[in-house]
């Protein structure tokens, strides 16, 4: 049964990445659900990052499988991933400083011919966040951090992605921006758009898993739902505080 018929987007197998001498990923193995949204949390280098880098071919994975919609992705470039409809967005935001919100924006759909269906993207953006429509000709540089965190996320819908990688979408915002992008994500996940999140703030992001991997020194350690994992003692001592 092929993964599209068995009703996952993503499946990788015993993914193993090393850098140098450091072996970074030991054997992840991990299914995105098609529409549904999946956690990673774990401790800083727990290897989560590295999970998305490797999935994108962003980083060489030294063996194991990753399969979106079937179709083996280790032997793709990054740039035709994208165009499979998967898209990533990274941590630190990764947009051009130097260009404005609208340009931005448009270089999210670099790939496609779309022209209508392109400004029709557009409008959603503003929908989703206001404010960019605010500071569409503004260089993304000058930019508020939750702006920038907003933009970028904006920008990876524009490829119209089936599948988006997010890599600590709220990493050093304020709390009500955190409520917005997290607002934006299940509207996104209800869309129809597939989410694989990691996220430091493992509260926030379980609330909103349909399942979720604990990573612990590039290893799956736990498994489960967002709520079976946010009602595990585990869980709730070594990342939610308590």
């Amino acid at each position: 049964m092929s993964e599209s018929e068995s009703g996952s987007v993503l499946t990788v197998k015993d993914l193993q990445v090393h850098y140098g001498a450091i072996h970074a990923l030991r054997g992840i193995s991990l299914e995105v659900p098609d529409g549904k949204v999946v956690a990673l949390i774990g401790a800083n280098g727990a290897g989560k990052t590295t999970t998305l880098r490797a999935i994108t071919r962003m980083l060489r994975v030294t063996s194991g499988s990753v399969r979106f919609r079937g179709e083996e992705l280790t032997r793709l470039q990054p740039h035709e991933i994208v165009a499979r409809g998967l898209a990533h967005a990274p941590e630190g935001r990764g947009i051009f400083l130097n260009l404005t919100v609208r340009e931005n924006l448009e270089l999210g759909a670099f790939l496609r011919k779309d022209g209508d269906g392109i400004r029709s993207d557009l409008e959603r953006s503003f929908q989703l966040f206001p404010i960019l429509k605010e500071r569409v000709d503004q260089v993304a540089g000058t930019l508020s951090g939750g702006e920038q965190q907003m933009l970028a996320v904006a920008r990876s819908l524009m490829s119209r992605p089936q599948l988006l990688l997010l890599d600590e979408p709220s990493l050093g915002l304020a709390p009500q921006i955190v409520e917005r992008i997290f607002q934006v994500l299940r509207e996104v996940s209800q869309s129809g758009v597939s989410l694989l999140l990691v996220e430091q703030n493992a509260h926030k992001a379980l609330q909103i898993a349909h399942q979720a991997y604990v990573l612990e020194t590039g290893e799956v350690v736990m498994k489960g739902t967002g709520q079976e994992l946010l009602a595990s003692p585990e869980v709730r001592k070594a990342y939610l505080g308590e």
